[in-house]
């Protein structure tokens, strides 16, 4: 059984993620957690025992919330909840807490929903690219005009590196849907041509997947970002499948980021994300 965790600040932004972790869960057997971090910040006059009594009080409360604000999706939806949890987390920095409790409960996966941001956002980070340059759990990135459908169809846009690996958990996320696979290269001009052998060879060790494969030559008067989403345009697939490379230096990360991060802030389908390792 997956385990999601599926992270909520209450905005009706937020609903994107949880109904894109809800329709994941009635297609195949997922355990949700709903999770919301906040921070309490305690007064100078307050001693320990009195702020503490009162961050309890106030974290049973927000637990509440969190249920009710959970169990209106589920009804807008028409869905009956399956295994699900509710879970509040103090923490000043809410990327970290996100991190922490994913890593340390052993999650399969992150879902959150994200806004498309501005320049400086994309320079100085979100909480989604922050998570995707960060995390050692795989993240979904739903975007806030998600609303659930199905989910037939999965595009893996990968750069050949690594390939049987990658296609192996990209597999491994596909099959329990009943998604199909289509594996895509974008290639720059100046490239060696990949031998599509390869890549043929390496299909058919997944007998059990339906996956189909397109090499497409990158169009250079526009960025990789502006190529990727002319292929999904075009095929629309339910989920796009993206690996990123985290160990990029400092000012790689804060002035160029990585196309998956550039992406996430661009997207029209929910992306998933797996650190490349």
């Amino acid at each position: 059984m997956k385990k999601i965790l599926v992270t909520s600040d209450f905005s009706s932004n937020s609903k994107a993620g949880m109904r894109f972790a809800i329709q994941m869960a009635s297609q195949q057997e997922c355990e949700l957690t709903f999770f919301h971090s906040y921070y309490i910040m305690k007064p100078t006059s307050w001693g320990e025992k009195t702020f503490t009594s009162y961050e309890n009080h106030e974290a049973t409360k927000i637990k509440t919330k969190l249920e009710k604000f959970v169990a209106t999706v589920y009804k807008s939806m028409g869905v009956v909840p399956g295994k699900i949890n509710h879970v509040v987390s103090s923490s000043f920095i809410t990327d970290g807490n996100i991190m922490k409790f994913a890593k340390d409960k052993a999650f399969d996966f992150i879902c959150l929903s994200r806004r498309g941001g501005g320049k400086l956002k994309k320079i100085f980070g979100t909480n989604t690219s922050n998570l995707i340059l960060q995390s050692e759990v795989p993240v979904f990135a739903v975007p806030n005009t998600y609303r659930h459908t199905k989910i037939k169809s999965v595009l893996y846009a990968t750069d050949l590196s690594d390939l049987e690996k990658e296609m192996k958990r990209v597999v491994e996320f596909a099959n329990p849907l009943g998604a199909e696979i289509e594996l895509l290269h974008l290639n720059y001009p100046s490239d060696i041509v990949f031998n599509a052998k390869v890549i043929e060879n390496i299909i058919r060790k997944f007998p059990k997947s339906h996956i189909k494969y397109s090499l497409e030559t990158i169009n250079l008067l526009f960025n990789l970002v502006v190529n990727l989403q002319a292929v999904i345009k075009k095929h629309k697939p339910s989920v796009l499948v993206m690996f990123t490379d985290q160990n990029q230096g400092f000012f790689q990360k804060l002035f160029l980021s990585s196309s998956t991060a550039e992406y996430s802030l661009n997207s029209s389908v929910p992306l998933l994300v797996y650190p490349k390792k």
